[in-house]
């Protein structure tokens, strides 16, 4: 099992797909960076040489990842609190930040709530 950036690859996967284990590399940026160091993308992580997966540690130390990255990411929204923006508004309230509805979707943001009904009032029986 290959350790890359404190995270262990799954050994029955393809490098492309298992350097996405890491927290900050997607498919394409593993697809870049495995072309420029000229490895195979159907290679499975447990056919690595040493000589590759070190290769592979070398260039994804070049990234910001991790833990890193999580913390960057928490600044970013701390500093959009701080400033009173409305981003930062709606984080602190946990709620969309880029402009989805609300009114409907939104449940994993939200929480799940009670369905209120339709709206309609009853008529009432004379």
């Amino acid at each position: 099992m290959a350790r890359i950036a404190g995270v262990n690859l799954p050994k029955n996967k393809r490098v492309e797909v298992a350097l996405t284990y890491i927290f900050g590399i997607g498919r394409s940026t593993s697809k870049v960076l495995l072309n420029r160091l000229k490895i195979d993308l159907d290679t499975k992580v447990e056919n690595l040489t040493a000589d590759e997966e070190q290769k592979i540690r070398d260039a994804v130390s070049e990234f910001v990842t991790e833990g890193d990255l999580k913390r960057q990411v928490g600044d970013d929204i701390k500093r959009l609190q701080e400033i009173g923006s409305y981003r930062g508004f709606r984080h602190r309230r946990h709620l969309p930040a880029r402009g989805q509805r609300t009114k409907t979707n939104a449940r994993t943001k939200r929480g799940k709530k009670k369905t209120m009904g339709s709206g309609k009032l009853k008529v009432a029986k004379k």
